[in-house]
């Protein structure tokens, strides 16, 4: 999809621990309020994606990490019919302790057994899927 008017640039992190866990975030707010998700938010102007990728993760998560490749993008609806254009990009954890904030209520590490009891925001599952980024 071509960006435009109504178009959202937003990023997410894709952060696998060294137990090969997945860093997840229960979203506090819409959209997908109660839901997990990977960490990220939208990107604001005059900021890089890999900029935008490491401050969601420090406000979000608690932790500094190494930003990556991009492993791929999603849109999603948006409020007042705008679309969210999502780019999610590999990341390495750098540092730091892990703890929920900004727009998180909770952050795990999750696994694949954990992953799959979830409730998940919708699409995460065929989009990790189709990057093969699912937790082992």
């Amino acid at each position: 999809m071509m960006p435009d008017d109504r178009s959202i640039r937003c990023v997410g992190a894709v952060v696998h621990d060294a137990a090969g866990r997945l860093l997840l975030v229960r979203r506090a707010n819409e959209p997908g309020r109660g839901r997990w998700s990977l960490p990220g938010g939208r990107v604001e102007r005059g900021e890089s994606d890999e900029q935008a990728v490491a401050r969601e993760l420090a406000e979000e998560t608690g932790i500094t990490v190494s930003v990556g490749r991009h492993v791929g993008s999603v849109t999603r609806s948006a409020p007042d019919g705008a679309i969210f254009d999502i780019h999610d990009y590999a990341c390495r954890f750098a540092g730091g302790a892990l703890r929920a904030g900004d727009d998180a209520d909770d952050a795990r590490w999750c696994d694949a057994a954990t992953l799959a009891t979830l409730p998940l925001v919708a699409g995460l599952i065929n989009a990790l899927t189709a990057w093969d980024c699912l937790p082992r």
